[in-house]
């Protein structure tokens, strides 16, 4: 006979990256165990108080940041923002845009409008090949 299989568990740190929360935002107790795939589960299906508020309010890890700001990760830092922000420091931001962030914004516009162009093209030369 085979032992039963231990569940998968993940690290605070993996778990807390799913979830797009800032990891020294959360309580302790989060920061202090691993959790089961079934745990994680419940967590975004039925999420806590503080984990809601979290998403609402902050601080948010820069991937968040970013994808509010509609910006790169990499733009953030070009912009010498290093540290998280809550929604509220990303809201001022976006209702008085300094230059660094119009300048991120219309770079990251080009961005997708030419991968939405290169995906345009391949589509175009793989529906010719198959013909």
């Amino acid at each position: 006979m085979t032992p039963a299989k231990a569940p998968q568990t993940m690290k605070p740190a993996t778990a807390a990256k799913k979830l797009g929360i800032y990891l020294p935002a959360a309580p302790q107790e989060f920061q202090d165990r691993e959790l089961t795939r079934a745990a994680f589960n419940e967590l975004q299906q039925t999420p806590p108080e503080w984990l809601a508020e979290l998403r609402r309010t902050g601080p948010h890890p820069r991937p968040v940041v970013a994808q509010k700001l509609g910006i790169s990760i990499g733009g953030l830092a070009r912009g010498g923002i290093t540290d998280p922000l809550t929604t509220a420091d990303i809201t001022a931001l976006l209702q008085a845009p300094p230059a660094w962030l119009v300048t991120e914004r219309s770079t990251q516009a080009a961005v997708r409008a030419e991968a939405e162009r290169v995906k345009e093209r391949d589509l175009q030369r793989q529906k010719q090949n198959d013909d």
